[in-house]
C-alpha cells in the first residue's frame, strides 16, 4: 500500500476519534476501538490485525496499571481523610491570608502531583471559593489558578497515565521524568498565573459568596500537615533517589544502589505511598479500608481502559510504519522538538483529552525519532516534555477538564474559555519554549 494512503487513512481516523468523541458523544473506549480495528484491517496484513491490537492493549496495561490503580488509591485516601484539605491549611498558614492565590496554587501543584487534574479540582474547588471570598479576589482568577497548577502537573508527570504510557512507548526512564518534568511544570503554572491575573484586569468579575464550608468547622478533625504530605513526598523522593543513583552508578552496583532499586522502583514507591495513606484512615479496619479500595478502583477503571485503548490505537499507527516514513522526510529539516509538540497540541485541540493525545503523538512519533535526532536517552526524554506542552493546548469545551471548572467555579462558559482555556495555551507555549531552549544546551 502507498504512504500516501496509509496516511489518508491514518488522517481519517484520527480525524473519526474526534468527530466520534466529541460531536457524537462516543465513549473514548468503543471509539478508539472501532477506528483501531478499521485502520489495522484496512492497513496491515489480515493475520497480524489480532495480535498487533491486543500487544497495543496489553503493552500499555501491562506498563501504567500498577500505577494508575496505586495513585488513584492515595489520591481517593487523601480525599476522603481531608488530608488534601489539612495540605492547603498548612500551606496557607505559611503564605499569610493576603496571599491566598500563591497558596491556592502550590497547594494545587503539590497535590495534583499524584491526584488527576480533575478529581484534584473537585476535591479544593470549595477551598478555591472560600480563599476567594475570604480574600475579595476574582472568583475566575482563583478558579483559574487551581485548575492551570493541577494541569501542569497532569500533562507532564507520571504517575499521569498519559506521561506513564508515552514514557513506556519512548523507553524514558520514569525517575528522571518526574524530576525534569517538576522542573518545567512550574515556569508553566507561573506562566498562567500572570496571564489569568492579566485576563482578569479591568473586568468586573466577583469574588465568591461568603460561604462556611466544612473545612471551616471540622479543622481540628483533619490529619495533620506532616501525615498528609508524607503519601505524596515519600514516593517521589524514593522514585527520585533511584533515579540519581542510577545516573550516578549505571552499572548497579553500589550499596545505595541495592538499597533504593526495589523502593525505589515506581511501581513500590507508590505501593509504600498507599501504605502511607491508609494510615490516616481513622477507622484502620478492612471494612473502612475496602471502601477506599473500591472507590479508587472504580475511578482507576474508566482511566485504564481508555488509557490503553489509546495505546492500542498506537500501536496500530506504528505497525503501518507511517511514523518511519514520514520521519524520513522530515529528518533533514531541523524542527526536531517541534514535531511531537505540534501533533500533541492539535490532537489536544481537536478531541479534548491529554492522556490520548499524548498517547497517540508517542506512538506516531516513536519511530520518527533517529531521524528528528532525539534517539538519545534525553532526546527521548525532551521528545515527551514538547509532547506535554502540547497536550495542555488548548483545554476547551470538549474537554471534560473545562466542564469540571465551569460547573464547580459556577463560572460562565465565555468567562471561563477568556480566563482558563486562553491561559492553557499560554502555559503550553511557555513550557515548550523552555524545553526547547534547555535542549539547545543539552542535546
Amino acid at each position: 500500500m502507498s504512504l500516501v494512503l496509509v496516511s489518508v487513512l491514518v488522517v481519517i481516523s484520527i480525524i473519526a476519534i474526534i468527530i466520534l468523541t466529541s460531536s457524537l458523544k462516543l465513549k473514548a473506549f468503543i471509539a478508539l476501538f472501532i477506528v483501531s480495528v478499521f485502520l489495522a484491517f484496512t492497513t496491515l496484513p489480515p493475520d497480524t490485525v489480532i495480535n498487533t491490537i491486543k500487544e497495543g492493549f496489553g503493552n500499555t496495561m501491562a506498563s501504567i496499571g500498577f500505577l494508575i490503580i496505586f495513585g488513584a488509591i492515595i489520591g481517593i485516601t487523601l480525599d476522603k481523610t481531608g488530608a488534601t484539605l489539612s495540605i492547603a491549611n498548612y500551606i496557607l498558614s505559611r503564605t499569610g491570608q493576603n496571599r491566598s492565590a500563591q497558596a491556592l496554587g502550590i497547594t494545587g501543584f503539590i497535590t495534583g502531583l499524584p491526584i488527576f487534574c480533575d478529581s484534584g479540582y473537585i476535591i479544593l474547588s470549595g477551598l478555591a471559593k472560600s480563599f476567594s471570598s475570604k480574600s475579595k479576589i476574582a472568583m475566575p482568577f482563583m478558579a483559574t489558578v487551581l485548575a492551570t497548577s493541577l494541569y501542569s502537573v497532569h500533562c507532564l508527570i507520571p504517575p499521569h497515565p498519559g506521561a506513564l504510557a508515552a514514557a513506556g512507548i519512548f523507553d524514558v526512564n520514569v525517575g528522571n521524568l518526574i524530576i525534569i518534568g517538576i522542573l518545567f511544570a512550574v515556569p508553566g503554572a507561573l506562566a498562567a498565573w500572570f496571564w489569568s491575573k492579566l485576563m482578569i484586569k479591568n473586568k468586573n468579575y466577583s469574588p465568591a459568596k461568603q460561604i462556611e464550608t466544612e473545612l471551616q468547622k471540622t479543622n481540628s478533625e483533619l490529619p495533620s500537615a506532616f501525615m498528609s504530605f508524607l503519601p505524596i513526598i515519600v514516593p517521589l523522593l524514593l522514585i527520585t533517589f533511584r533515579s540519581l543513583i542510577s545516573l550516578v552508578d549505571k552499572e548497579g552496583l553500589s550499596l545505595l544502589y541495592k538499597i533504593f532499586r526495589f523502593p525505589g522502583e515506581p511501581v513500590f514507591a507508590l505501593a509504600i505511598g498507599v501504605i502511607l495513606s491508609l494510615l490516616l484512615l481513622k477507622e484502620k479496619t478492612i471494612s473502612s479500608m475496602n471502601d477506599v479500595f473500591s472507590d479508587a478502583i472504580e475511578k482507576a477503571g474508566p482511566i485504564l481502559i481508555v488509557t490503553a485503548a489509546g495505546g492500542m490505537f498506537g500501536m496500530v499507527i506504528k505497525e503501518t510504519g507511517i511514523g518511519e516514513a514520514l520521519g524520513k522526510v522530515l529528518a533533514g529539516t531541523s524542527i526536531g522538538l517541534l514535531v511531537p509538540f505540534l501533533i500533541a497540541a492539535l490532537m489536544k485541540t481537536a478531541q479534548g483529552s491529554s492522556t490520548v493525545a499524548i498517547i497517540t503523538t508517542a506512538s506516531f512519533v516513536a519511530p520518527m525519532l533517529q531521524m528528528l535526532g532525539l534517539d538519545s536517552e534525553a532526546g527521548r526524554l525532551f521528545a515527551m516534555l514538547s509532547m506535554g506542552a502540547g497536550s495542555m493546548i488548548v483545554s476547551h469545551a470538549n474537554d471534560s477538564y473545562f466542564w469540571v471548572i465551569s460547573n464547580f467555579a459556577e463560572l460562565d462558559v465565555n468567562t471561563t474559555l477568556r480566563v482558563y482555556s486562553s491561559s492553557t495555551f499560554v502555559m503550553g507555549v511557555v513550557v515548550f519554549v523552555c524545553v526547547w531552549v534547555s535542549s539547545i544546551f543539552i542535546l
